[in-house]
Order: structure tokens, then C-alpha cells, then sequence
């Protein structure tokens, strides 16, 4: 046998020495390949949550101000609405009742010292009152009521009682007692309102 043909088969083996390294390499390769990509596709997907979650946030950002920007709205609305309110309450008063109007019947007769001279006083009242209640007490009361004002007027003299103010002093006296009757009878004195001299006679 000649060296030549001794040379080829160690030329084959070492040749397929040499292959498997090769196909390492190119394996090797292949993985760093699948590798970066699998890399890549990771990133991309990051990226894309990323994104996703940002726009959900900013969403739920921008709802939140929308919800504080429709409360501020409300909120000054229900506050214009209030000073409205009270504006037209303020500037409505609720409406009186009707005035009653009881009258004294027959008038008051009394005698008063005029200068040492008697003279005589006659004096009709009414008295004026929005409660209906306290118009029945007022005639419940009309012994009661009578006593005390022909003692008031009887009290008079003629210079107290022949001027104006004289006469508007006495008639808030009136007033107070008739308001006090009703008072001691259980009723709301200061619910009759005002006095009427309708007829006040001197002779």
C-alpha cells in the first residue's frame, strides 16, 4: 500500500474531526439567533403594554379631572341655587292673614273731672288681631276686658285726654291691657296688633 492511499483515510478522519465543531458553531448560532428575537419580541411586547397602560392611565387621569371639573360645576350650581333661595325668600314675605276686627259693644261710658266740673267721656273701640283664637278670647273675655278699661277711663282728665297725644297715650294703654287679658287667660297677648278709637265723645 502507498502512502498515498495511507493518507486519505487519516485525511477523512480528521476531517470528520473537523465537522462537528462546525455544526456546534452553526447551533450556536442558531440559538443567539431564536435568542435575540425571542429578546426582541419581549421588548416589543413591553413596549406595547407600556404603551397600553399609559393610555389606560391617562384616561383614568383624564376621567378623574372631568369628575372634579363636573363637581366644581355642581357645586357652584347648588350654591347660585341656594343664594337664590334665599334671595327669593328674603325678598318674598309670606302673606298676612286677613285682619279681624272685634268690636266693643255698647261703648265705653265713663265721668271724668274736668276742671272740677264732671263731664262725661264715651269712647268705642276695636281691636284688631289675625288669630282667630285670640278674637273668640277677646270676646270670652269681655267682662274681664270692660272692668279694666272703664277704670283706665275713668282715670282721665280733660287736659290728658283733649290733645292728640293725649289721646294716642291713652290708646296704647288700651292696647297693652286688652294684651294683657289675653296673656293671663293663656292666649298670645302680643297677637292683638292694634286699637281703634272709632268714636270718642267728651260732653
Amino acid at each position: 500500500m502507498s502512502d498515498a492511499s495511507a493518507a486519505a483515510p487519516e485525511a477523512a478522519a480528521k476531517d470528520k474531526e473537523k465537522q462537528p465543531p462546525a455544526a456546534k458553531s452553526g447551533k450556536s448560532k442558531l440559538l443567539i439567533i431564536i435568542a435575540a428575537a425571542v429578546i426582541a419580541l419581549g421588548a416589543a411586547g413591553g413596549g406595547a403594554r407600556f404603551f397600553m397602560h399609559k393610555g389606560a392611565d391617562e384616561e383614568t387621569v383624564a376621567d378623574a379631572d372631568a369628575g372634579e371639573h363636573a363637581d366644581a360645576r355642581d357645586t357652584k350650581q347648588d350654591k347660585a341655587k341656594g343664594k337664590k333661595d334665599k334671595k327669593g325668600k328674603k325678598g318674598k314675605e309670606e302673606p298676612k292673614l286677613p285682619a279681624i276686627y272685634v268690636e266693643f259693644n255698647p261703648p265705653f261710658v265713663v265721668n271724668f273731672d274736668a276742671k272740677g266740673v264732671m263731664r262725661f267721656l264715651q269712647v268705642s273701640i276695636q281691636v284688631m288681631t289675625r288669630d282667630h283664637e285670640v278674637s273668640e278670647m277677646i270676646k270670652l273675655h269681655d267682662p274681664k276686658i270692660r272692668n279694666n278699661m272703664l277704670l283706665l277711663l275713668g282715670s282721665q282728665t280733660y287736659e290728658t285726654i283733649s290733645t292728640l297725644e293725649g289721646k294716642e297715650e291713652l290708646r296704647k294703654k288700651a292696647l297693652e291691657i286688652i294684651s294683657k287679658v289675653v296673656d293671663d287667660e293663656g292666649g298670645e297677648g302680643k297677637k292683638v296688633e292694634d286699637l281703634y278709637f272709632t268714636a270718642f265723645v267728651m260732653q
